[in-house]
C-alpha cells in the first residue's frame, strides 16, 4: 500500500503558466498544476473555472497556447491523446467509451488487442482471445473488481460496474497517471462507493490519480489534496483533512480569498 504523499513526494506531472484561448474567451489564464507521486488529487471549480481545459491539456486532447507541461521532470509536448497515452497517461471520461455489445475482456483491450503469435497475428491479424481473457481476469482480480465473468457483455452490467471496467482499463495500461472525469456521476450511493474504493486501490498500486468531481462529499472522502480552479487559474491547493467543505466552496466561488485561509490548510 502506498504511503501518504507529502511536500517532498516527487512531482509526476507539473504544468506552468498554461494559457488557452478560444476566440475572445480565455479558458486558462496562466494556470499552474502539480501532481505528486502516490496521491489522489481532486480538481474542483465552478463552471468556467478552466478545470476541463486544464485536464484536456494534461490528457493531450487540447494543445495550450502558452505554458509548459513536465512529466517526471522532463518537458512533455502532447499533440494528441495518443501522445499522452504513449507517455503513460490514461483518461476515463464521463461517457466511458465502452462498447456495450462487447465482452468485458474485449473492452479492457479495446484498441490494444493482443495478436496471436507468429504469422496468424502478424499477417492475418488474428486476435488472441484466450490471452486477453486470462489477462483480463488477472487484472480485475488484482484490483478486486467483483464481476462474475469476463465474457459477459458490458451492456449486462450496472452503471457502477461499467465504470469499474473503464477505470480498470485505464489502470491496466497507465504507467504514470490515471485521470478520471466525474467517475461517480449518475451513480447511486452503493455504486459510487464501489468506484471510490476502486480509485483507492489504483492509487495504492502506485498510480497517482487526478479526480475531477462536483461531488464534494466524495472529494473530501477520497482526496489527499484538492486543487481549486478559479477564473482560469489555480486559486489554491488545500488539505481536505484541515479545511472545511464550506471554506473550500467559498474559495472556489470567490466568496473567500486564499489570504483569508489559515496557512495550515494549504497543501
Amino acid at each position: 500500500m502506498s504511503t501518504a504523499p507529502n511536500a517532498q513526494s516527487p512531482l509526476v506531472i507539473q504544468a506552468r503558466g498554461l494559457v488557452k484561448r478560444y476566440g475572445q474567451v480565455t479558458a486558462l489564464d496562466g494556470a499552474d498544476f502539480e501532481l505528486r507521486a502516490g496521491e489522489i488529487l481532486a480538481v474542483i471549480g465552478d463552471n468556467g473555472a478552466g478545470k476541463s481545459s486544464l485536464i484536456k491539456c494534461l490528457a493531450g486532447a487540447t494543445i495550450p497556447d502558452e505554458g509548459e507541461i513536465y512529466l517526471d521532470g522532463q518537458r512533455a509536448q502532447f499533440r494528441s491523446p495518443i501522445d499522452a497515452r504513449r507517455a503513460g497517461i490514461e483518461t476515463v471520461y464521463q461517457d466511458l467509451a465502452v462498447a456495450p455489445a462487447m465482452t468485458i475482456a474485449e473492452n479492457l483491450f479495446l484498441g490494444r488487442e493482443i495478436r496471436r503469435p507468429g504469422l496468424l497475428g502478424s499477417v492475418l491479424q488474428m486476435i488472441d482471445k484466450k490471452k486477453m481473457l486470462d489477462e483480463s481476469i488477472a487484472r480485475m482480480n488484482d484490483l478486486k473488481v467483483g464481476i462474475r465473468s469476463m465474457t459477459q457483455a458490458v451492456e449486462t452490467l450496472s452503471g457502477g460496474q461499467r465504470q469499474c471496467v473503464a477505470v480498470a482499463r485505464a489502470a491496466a495500461f497507465a504507467q504514470h497517471v490515471v485521470i478520471m472525469d466525474e467517475p461517480t456521476a449518475a451513480l447511486g450511493v452503493k455504486e459510487g462507493n464501489m468506484v471510490l474504493e476502486l480509485i483507492r486501490r489504483v492509487r495504492d498500486k502506485g498510480l497517482p490519480v487526478i479526480l475531477i468531481s462536483h461531488n464534494m462529499p466524495h472529494v473530501f472522502e477520497i482526496a489527499d489534496r484538492i486543487h481549486i480552479a478559479r477564473l482560469g487559474k489555480r486559486a489554491a491547493v488545500v488539505n481536505p483533512k484541515k479545511i472545511s467543505m464550506s471554506d473550500t466552496v467559498a474559495v472556489m466561488t470567490g466568496a473567500m480569498t486564499v489570504e483569508e485561509l489559515p496557512p495550515e490548510v494549504l497543501a
